[in-house]
């Protein structure tokens, strides 16, 4: 009778895997399979070298966006940081980034000052604006690069979606904006089971 009431009680308490179309009504669309992403390497916000391979053993989750952002980025990032924090232990089995679209101004010193008001363990990658338009090109997110500007408050046209690349470092789906706290974090708490 226990090993029944047990069992009975883990299948309402276990997360289990959604299917795709309960992936899809929580904003998580996949590639099947899985897109290869080119090499490519880029800075991270401690100013070390950031090879693709950095993204294997772990899910990632990518937004690509600014630090002088005035709107979606900064509001992008808390959630991705209420996510991390709700996520608890299973946060281990995930990795969270901000893509610079403004190389020119987010250098690493200033991502690291941004993120670590979300969180310390957020990542910035930066680099060459010619290197992040193909990353950014790969996991099919359009932004419009600036490259010179006379008002230094201009902004960049980007996407608001989230890119997922998966633990063997291929572009595997992305959450479609606008994005609900809890609807990422269902998901990802699915996907990382």
């Amino acid at each position: 009778m226990a090993l029944i009431l047990g069992l009975f009680i883990n299948q309402y308490t276990t997360p289990r895997e959604l299917s795709a179309e309960q992936y899809k009504d929580l904003g998580a669309y996949f590639i099947e399979p899985a897109r290869t992403i080119t090499d490519f390497t880029l800075i991270d916000n401690e100013g070390n070298d950031f090879p693709f391979k950095k993204f294997e053993g772990k899910w990632n989750v990518l937004f690509f966006g600014f630090t002088f952002c005035p709107d979606i980025c900064p509001i992008t990032m808390k959630q991705l940081a209420e996510v991390k924090e709700k996520l608890g232990d299973k946060s281990k089995k995930v990795r969270f980034y901000l893509a610079s679209v403004d190389p020119i101004r987010d250098t690493p010193e200033k991502m690291d000052i941004y993120l670590n008001n979300f969180d310390e363990e957020f990542i910035g990658l930066t680099g060459a604006i010619d290197k992040i338009y193909t990353f950014a090109t790969q996991v099919n997110v359009p932004f419009s690069p600036v490259v010179e500007s006379d008002d230094p408050f201009y902004t960049v046209d980007h996407t608001g979606s989230l890119v997922l690349i998966d633990p063997q470092g291929n572009f595997a789906g992305f959450f479609r904006a606008p994005h609900k706290t809890e609807d990422i974090l269902t998901a990802l708490e699915s996907l990382l089971q």
